[in-house]
């Protein structure tokens, strides 16, 4: 088993980054809500409570027995844990009427083992908080501070607890990675072997211990998540995994007889199922997006449990669930707030006859790219952008009518094979069209149009917790836009979507 750190989330919104520089240092870590206590795990060896937007000093803030772990582990308090480690241990914490946001340099001081080669006073770290701690407890000493911070970092005299009133998860503490590198290797003391030759290696045992023998159904999307998850299982239980892809008829033009192509090449027993009906007559009427993610959710697992009854033996259903969809979807892991509900993750009926195996549940987007390549698997699934388990209907914003799927598969294929073709498609994260429920005025010929409008998106990002707009050429852009106007009947207006995430999210419901 892999030594771990545990992430107390008090509610940040970035409680999720820290977890990435953690892996980004082959150490593993799991994210817990502050009212859970600690496991009594020997494979624990560090804990670092998260920021969060509450005071110390209001009447219901999130608590913590911080007590229960000083001495026992080494612990990393960030800007509210930095502040809750210093109140309850006996200092001060001041609430203020200012909100301290932004760069600021930081000046460490001392030999402390968490700016180990750091010293110096032309580091940048980014600040995010209103309290501000005033006075230190018994027993602790500062080892940072910024022009308006005196406070910014401190330590115990004796024992391995550090506090950072700045946030070194964020790409603008430029030296953030080597201070958390500092905690995890020098402090905790854990060796980084969490590689994704360790993770197949724990993961297929795990798996052979859980299905204990019994048989599998597998919902692919001819995504990596699914492609990873089924090819983990098949790994650990062989045959007795069967695959299930379903055309829901709100799939990509031609995707559908493609990936079924695709997958013939990988050895699993794939069965596909003409489902696009079923799913489109429970969407008629339904614009609210929650309700499309639901609808969609709940006709899935109808459709892998009918298939599951037609064969002999079947008690688990495998998910390729990742942990940007656990996160986002429902809190399980904390108090952050629910952003939106997955189709795997929000959409399970309370009494679904299968029970869920979700191998990757735990896992960002890039590390399941490196665990498909350990496994082998071509480029051809590695490489293909995320797309959505609801898929089209997210992207239709509106009603969803065969018509309206149809026109923006058409969009939507002209968009992808114009990236494939002027090679800029492995040059962004994710790229796709939406249809938008407004029409706009034009001219065609010499007539006046009122028709519909798409918009394009394509963004960069490492794991879809945030992403930024792509800078594709204006004369790529302009061609596309040419493409699509002259090629789909019924639109008449192409717009490109400029927003990052946050404050945006990449899919537009």
């Amino acid at each position: 088993m892999n030594q771990k750190v545990i992430i107390v989330d008090f509610g940040s919104q970035v409680t999720q980054l820290i977890a990435r520089r953690v892996r980004e240092q082959n150490v593993y870590c799991e994210i817990q809500p502050y009212h859970k206590p600690l496991p009594q795990d020997p494979t624990v060896k560090g804990v670092i409570f998260s920021g969060g937007p509450s005071s110390v000093n209001d009447s219901d803030a999130p608590d913590f027995d911080v007590d229960s772990v000083i001495g026992n582990l080494p612990v990393l308090g960030i800007c509210y844990g930095a502040q809750l480690i210093a109140k309850k241990s006996g200092g001060k914490v001041q609430s203020s009427e200012t909100r301290e946001y932004g760069r600021a340099m930081l000046n460490s001081s001392g030999d402390s083992p968490l700016f180990r080669d750091l010293e110096g006073d032309d580091n940048q770290v980014w600040m995010s908080h209103g309290d501000t701690i005033t006075d230190l407890p018994a027993g602790y000493h500062v080892i940072g501070s910024t022009d308006s911070v005196h406070v910014a970092a401190y330590q115990h005299d004796n024992l391995p607890v550090f506090a950072l009133q700045f946030h070194p998860e964020v790409t603008h503490s430029l030296h953030g990675a080597d201070i958390i590198r500092n905690f995890l290797i020098d402090i905790c003391g854990i060796k980084p072997d969490w590689t994704p030759a360790s993770f197949i290696e724990e993961t297929v045992a795990d798996l052979k211990a859980q299905i204990g023998g019994q048989k599998v159904i597998c919902g692919l999307s001819g995504g990596v998540d699914s492609t990873v998850a089924a090819s983990l299982i098949h790994r650990a239980i062989g045959d007795d995994l069967t695959c299930i892809f379903v055309d829901n008829g709100i799939l990509r033009k031609g995707e559908f007889e493609q990936v079924m192509h695709m997958y013939s090449s990988l050895g699993l027993n794939v069965i596909g199922v003409d489902a696009a009906d079923q799913f489109l007559d429970a969407l008629d009427g339904v614009t609210d997006p929650e309700t499309k993610r639901k609808t969609i959710g709940k006709i899935f697992i109808d459709v892998f449990q009918q298939e599951a009854d037609k064969l002999d033996g079947i008690t688990f259903l495998a998910q390729g669930t990742i942990y940007p969809d656990v996160i986002e979807s429902v809190s399980v892991k904390g108090p952050s707030a629910t952003i939106k509900s997955h189709h795997n993750v929000g959409g399970l009926p309370e009494q679904m006859k299968l029970k869920v195996v979700e191998p990757l549940k735990y896992l960002f987007k890039d590390e399941v790219r490196n665990v498909g390549r350990d496994l082998g698997l071509s480029e051809q699934f590695i490489g293909r952008h995320p797309f959505p388990g609801p898929g089209l209907a997210i992207r239709i914003l509106g009603e969803i009518t065969r018509e309206r799927v149809a026109l923006l598969q058409e969009v939507d294929a002209i968009f992808i094979n114009e990236l494939r073709d002027k090679e800029q498609y492995d040059q962004v994260w994710q790229a796709f069209a939406v249809l938008l429920p407004i029409n706009s005025v034009g001219v065609m010929g010499d007539e006046r149009t009122y028709e519909q409008v798409v918009a394009l998106r394509a963004v960069g990002s490492r794991d879809g917790m945030t992403a930024d707009w792509s800078r594709l050429p204006y004369e790529f852009l302009g061609e596309v836009s040419n493409k699509i106007i002259n090629g789909v009947k019924g639109v008449n207006r192409v717009v490109y979507d400029i927003s990052s995430k946050p404050p945006a999210t990449i899919e537009w419901e």
